[in-house]
């Protein structure tokens, strides 16, 4: 059964001088609770839509898979909740490393807490991606937002889209900045997709752990209309990452390994 990604909720409203009573709509917030081979591995808070890109690109994104022929089979209940993957060899799931986790949609100190430093040495070093014009770099990050269909009725999603030089592949909303990196490291997978000229286009502060996942899907530019964070500029440096942040209208700012952004 399809979950419902937005709720009409009634309104007091403050406009001007005076209060207007109305309706409006807000995103769903869903948890979705992941077995790998019978062991509860983490539950994610998300958006209620492309689950199953979510549960690959999530264990993929925290070193269970390489590649999707490492899964054997992944199913889904909506109703109950839950996801049961099952791999092609069994997976020790070191309980200091991988404990059972609740995944929140913010990214605040409960997300950060199992995400270290040390996951850059296991993360590849990139030295592919597309050499993009100044106007390229301002097109695809306008043509991510003109698209971004629900942040434009709710406000209340992040949004990601990977692309090549000139347009977008394919676009993920969430409520969870992570889960929408996920979804598109999913569908990267399950869609064969290659990195090897591949732009990832994304709406919010570009931090380690946002780096981190772009890193572990071998894309080697990353744009945002927002800020990066210090050690999130350290690792996009070591990883031959190319970070642009304040992709706004017609200006940015290029971080990293700006030998990418030609005249």
């Amino acid at each position: 059964m399809d979950q419902p990604l937005t709720r009409i909720r009634s309104v007091v409203e403050f406009d001007a001088h005076t209060f207007i009573a109305g309706t409006t709509e807000v995103v769903t917030e869903y948890a979705l609770t992941v077995f790998v081979d019978g062991q509860e591995f983490a539950t994610l808070v998300c958006t209620p839509a492309d689950f199953s890109e979510l549960v690959v690109g999530f264990i993929a994104s925290e070193g269970l898979l390489e590649k999707i022929e490492d899964m054997r089979s992944l199913e889904v209940d909506e109703e109950g909740g839950v996801a049961f993957v099952r791999m092609q060899r069994k997976v020790e799931i070191n309980p200091d490393h991988f404990a059972k986790r609740y995944i929140t949609s913010c990214c605040g100190k409960g997300r950060q807490s199992y995400y270290f430093y040390n996951d850059a040495q296991t993360a590849p070093v990139t030295t592919i991606g597309p050499l993009l014009t100044p106007f390229e770099v301002t097109e695809l990050v306008s043509k991510m937002q003109s698209q971004s269909d629900l942040f434009l009725e709710t406000g209340g999603v992040h949004n990601a889209a990977l692309c090549d030089s000139s347009q977008i592949v394919a676009s993920r909303a969430d409520i969870g900045r992570h889960n929408a990196l996920d979804k598109l490291f999913g569908y990267m997978l399950q869609q064969h997709v290659s990195a090897q000229d591949k732009v990832m286009v994304f709406s919010g502060r570009i931090s380690s752990e946002v780096l981190l996942k772009v890193a572990k899907m071998k894309v080697g530019v990353l744009l945002s209309k927002s800020a990066p964070t210090d050690m999130a500029l350290q690792m996009a440096e070591e990883l031959g990452i190319t970070a642009i942040g304040f992709a706004r209208g017609d200006r940015f700012k290029v971080y990293t390994h700006p030998e990418r952004i030609v005249m």
